[in-house]
């Protein structure tokens, strides 16, 4: 099953991702986990990169679908992968098919502007181990230390609010007009993006008519 899930930033999607990865036995492509790493890594994709993303743009088409059509072609993908934050314009939507990088549906997230400046606005990352929390949804045990390895929680720099809104600005430009692009496609399934991690899951598998 190849599927691409989308919506806006702090939509839900790396959580939702993961789920269906573990569901269906097919790999998690993350793009922003794959930029991340690389930046702290200090790679030349990281480089590259760190600069769009400190300030809430989204990364150059050519970087992604290079590194997305490379990904694909890997063993473990044979029987479908589930992409997360990828394709986010229409560019990339149609170098996909340029890159014969084939889907079977596309879940988009549905959710309120108000709602993403909240989820991101709280969350929080390990310096350390990069370990996630939210000071309201996932708090530390001790306020700003890590359970994991007691390092020191910080705020990512597109999670402050002024990147927040440019990212939300950014995601209804660039990243909207693929609603349409897939409706018109007949691969396009809008689920509601529930406060609970479940009930968006259980929407998101009956959209896809797969028992759970």
């Amino acid at each position: 099953m190849r599927i691409a899930i989308m919506g806006p930033p702090g939509g839900g999607k790396g959580t939702q991702a993961e789920i269906l990865s573990e569901k269906f036995s097919v790999p998690h492509i993350s793009t922003g986990a794959i930029i991340r790493a690389a930046i702290r890594e200090k790679s030349e994709l990281g480089i590259a990169t760190e600069k769009y993303i400190a300030e809430g743009q989204l990364v150059p088409d050519e970087l992604v679908i290079g590194m997305v059509a490379e990904r694909v072609k890997d063993d473990d993908c044979k029987d479908g992968y589930i992409l997360d934050g990828f394709p986010r314009t229409l560019v990339q939507a149609a170098a996909m098919e340029e890159n014969d990088i084939k889907l079977d549906y596309v879940i988009n997230l549905v959710v309120s502007d108000n709602v993403i400046i909240k989820r991101l606005g709280g969350r929080r990352e390990c310096k350390v181990c990069a370990a996630p929390y939210h000071v309201d949804f996932n708090p530390s045990l001790k306020e700003g230390i890590c359970d994991k390895c007691g390092g020191e929680l910080i705020q990512r720099p597109d999670d402050v609010p002024e990147t927040i809104k440019e990212r939300l600005s950014v995601y209804h430009k660039e990243t909207e007009p693929l609603i349409e692009f897939y409706k018109k496609a007949n691969l396009l399934i809008n689920v509601e993006s529930c406060d609970g991690i479940e009930k968006t899951t259980e929407a998101v598998v009956q959209a896809l008519g797969v028992k759970g």
